[in-house]
């Protein structure tokens, strides 16, 4: 127990005490049923949320195991743990009590029964007397759906719904226990059964009530989308007769979203309480989650609190569906709007998890892209998170004496990666959880679908790792945006484009280059270098180089905006001075040379040779302190050196490079190539270096995640739903 606690600890990431769930072959077989450890649906629960993170004064396995205990259960007799909402002696709804005397929602707990449980969510004891729901003819209470039953879920036989099974075991005082299944609802066979979209599919704004209304009662905030480019030639003039084969130009783009105010009100918003305001589209959002048997106890435990935080701050015009996967894939819950009843549903599907069976990711991609591609109604917005912790041994077999490398390409079905030839459609977002997840097929799942890679380390990091992704999903302002580059003089051609993981091109004759972006988050940038040759100017101070067009769709008018920039010009005078090169341009360049340095350490890395890796990186380093950046102390050069540093110390031997090595390097890769904010190491953490690309948005999302996991009392407005602040008083 003591290797356990230890363990548990240091996973947790944080210097507090947690009562940690002990297995059945660590129990005594006295304590089997007595309901003594904190559990899922315990973790799951918001009223737990602080009390699991207490810094207690004697930090003891046991006292705190008997503390937790009686806290959660007096927690579990105010709150029905599956729904989350208060119960109250005649309030209208039937509260079940089982023998170990923690109290549910009638109507909840036999849903949970269907979903195949028949131990106590809270406690985990086996009970004797299961609540079983026989069919009524009374209608349900008022606001109360019957059965909180997901839309299009039929009814189940719940005398077939489980069985326990003892298994032999070595321990002959102890069988191990399983809760197999026997009978699940059948899945229809095309998942039209999507929630509708909210009504007139109207943006998501997360306090209505606050803005400012016209004579007739309508807001008069109006979204605003605008796409700001800035060019910044590497330098700012260059003597008449030379002539440049490899002239550097970067080119920046940065997405906002205001809201316009008549009336702007006398007292300032507070930053959260604006960026809460702005109008967002909303989104359609499949989360693919990994219930493989390594899944089981704390990460699972973990894995449904992470779950709980994006179903609370997920908006009602928000829509969420959810897919298990094991040794197969199941859509546990269909894609349904985020309601106060469509979270308490979500909230139950989630808890009813259990670990079980092999990895088949394939299987759990095709499910997850199949309610996306069936779906009656489409959100502007559209992502699938994907999670594991294993290797998919169903589908993509190992390097091979004909087959080097694995494909795979063969673990997403064809609607998201769309063919050879075509973009992606559907992003996936992959998050490759602990050590033994296959940090390259996760990558590759990411990159080939226009995701990103992010590697949670650290068990505890796993909500903050999803707060900052949906940060980012739930502030899109601009979709398929498209950046054109047009010579603006006849004698100048463009060379390359550098877009990382973007699809770029440069026409035959040279006059034109293209970068396919899609979607950009709010305040969120994108930096590309373009290579132009530039003649010798036979006449004039100036020379023409090249114009920026930006074409892209408002995900909530739904109207296509475009957008030009100024003629990029330098001076071309008789003799220049000595040309200064522009930070801006060497900054870009420092982190094109950073990723380059990833790429190449990781591929040398891959053969075997270490030392060689190491080599790599040493060098990258020794160039960028050299540079214009580094020696004017640019935060992101310093980010780079550090980021370069840490890849080397994971580099340090075989075992630690499989261990946590290739991960990080290829969530930093996936970072830097879409320049995109990915968890890795401690970026989530407000005092790291690495925190390239996070936008304001991915910050307050953190920024919440943290308070909550904290439960500091200060912190308790702060850490409410995104879509509850709109009951919030406005300061005076």
């Amino acid at each position: 127990m003591g290797s356990k606690w230890r363990k548990a600890k240091l996973a947790l990431g944080l210097n507090l005490c947690l009562y940690v769930p002990r297995t059945l072959e660590d129990s005594p077989p006295s304590s089997i049923d007595t309901g003594e450890r904190l559990s899922d649906a315990a973790l799951l629960s918001p009223a737990n949320w602080a009390l699991s993170s207490s810094r207690p004064a004697t930090p003891t396995a046991s006292s705190h195991g008997l503390k937790l205990s009686k806290s959660a259960s007096k927690s579990s007799k105010q709150t029905c743990s599956i729904c989350l909402t208060k119960m109250k002696q005649g309030g209208g709804h039937a509260i079940f009590t089982a023998e170990c005397s923690h109290s549910f929602h009638f109507h909840c707990i036999t849903s949970n029964v269907k979903h195949g449980n028949q131990i106590c969510p809270v406690c985990r004891a086996k009970w004797k007397e299961i609540p079983l729901q026989g069919p009524t003819l009374d209608p349900p209470p008022p606001g109360r759906p019957a059965a909180i039953t997901p839309v299009g879920w039929p009814p189940q036989n719940d005398a077939l719904m489980t069985v326990v099974r003892r298994l032999p075991s070595p321990r002959r005082d102890l069988n191990r226990r399983h809760i197999i299944p026997l009978y699940q609802a059948p899945e229809p066979g095309i998942f039209d059964d999507d929630e509708s979209l909210g009504e007139n599919n109207q943006p998501a704004t997360l306090d209505r009530s606050s803005c400012n209304k016209d004579d007739d009662g309508t807001a008069d905030n109006k979204p605003s989308t605008t796409i700001e480019i800035k060019t910044y030639p590497e330098v700012s003039s260059a003597p008449r007769s030379n002539s440049f084969d490899d002239f550097t130009i970067l080119v920046n783009l940065k997405a906002s979203a205001t809201m316009k105010r008549q009336n702007p009100s006398r007292n300032q918003v507070s930053s959260l309480q604006q960026l809460s305001q702005s109008p967002r589209a909303p989104v359609d959002l499949v989360t693919v989650l990994d219930i493989s048997g390594s899944m089981a106890g704390t990460k699972l435990a973990l894995l449904k609190r992470a779950m709980g935080f994006v179903i609370q701050n997920l908006g009602s015009n928000d829509r969420l569906s959810v897919i298990s996967f094991s040794s197969t894939a199941r859509r546990l819950f269909p894609l349904r709007r985020m309601t106060d009843v469509g979270r308490q549903q979500a909230l139950q599907a989630v808890n009813s998890l259990v670990a079980n069976g092999g990895t088949n990711i394939a299987e759990g991609l095709r499910k997850g892209a199949k309610v996306m591609e069936d779906r009656r109604g489409k959100n502007p917005v559209a992502s699938i998170i994907l999670l594991s912790d294993g290797q998919d041994t169903y589908t993509v077999s190992g390097s091979g004496a004909n087959q080097p490398q694995p494909n795979y390409r063969l673990l997403l079905p064809l609607s998201i990666h769309g063919g050879e030839n075509a973009g992606f459609q559907i992003p996936v977002h992959a998050f490759g959880f602990g050590a033994d997840h296959d940090a390259s097929s996760m990558h590759s799942i990411s990159e080939i679908s226009g995701g990103t890679f992010s590697f949670i380390e650290t068990e505890a990091v796993i909500q903050d790792a999803f707060a900052q992704c949906i940060g980012g999903l739930l502030s899109v302002v601009a979709q398929e945006l498209q950046v054109a580059i047009e010579c603006s003089n006849s004698r100048v051609r463009v060379g390359s484009v550098k877009a990382g993981s973007y699809p770029s091109r440069v026409a035959v004759d040279g006059r034109t280059g293209f970068v396919d972006i899609g979607d950009l988050y709010a305040d969120e940038e994108r930096d590309f270098l373009v290579s132009v040759h530039v003649p010798e100017e036979c006449s004039g101070n100036k020379t023409s180089l090249l114009k920026v067009k930006c074409v892209y769709k408002d995900p909530i008018s739904k109207e296509m905006a475009t957008l030009e920039s100024e003629e990029v010009r330098i001076e071309r005078p008789e003799i220049a001075g000595r040309a200064v090169v522009s930070i801006e341009v060497d900054r870009q360049r420092n982190r094109l040379r950073a990723a380059e340095a990833m790429a190449q350490a990781r591929a040398v890395a891959e053969q075997g040779d270490l030392t060689g890796a190491v080599s790599i990186l040493e060098s990258c380093q020794k160039v960028l302190s050299e540079t214009v950046s580094a020696k004017s102390r640019d935060r992101l050069c310093m980010a780079l050196d550090a980021e370069l540093k840490e890849m080397q110390e994971r580099m340090a031997s075989r075992h630690v490079y499989e261990a946590s090595g290739r991960a990080y390097i290829l969530s930093g890769l996936s970072s830097h190539s879409w320049q995109r904010a990915t968890a890795r190491g401690d970026s989530t953490d407000g005092s790291s270096l690495v925190q390239a690309y996070q936008t304001p948005s991915m910050v307050e999302m953190l920024t919440r995640s943290q308070a909550m996991l904290l439960g500091s009392p200060s912190a308790q407005r702060l850490v409410q739903p995104l879509w509850s602040l709109g009951s919030q008083p406005k300061p005076r």
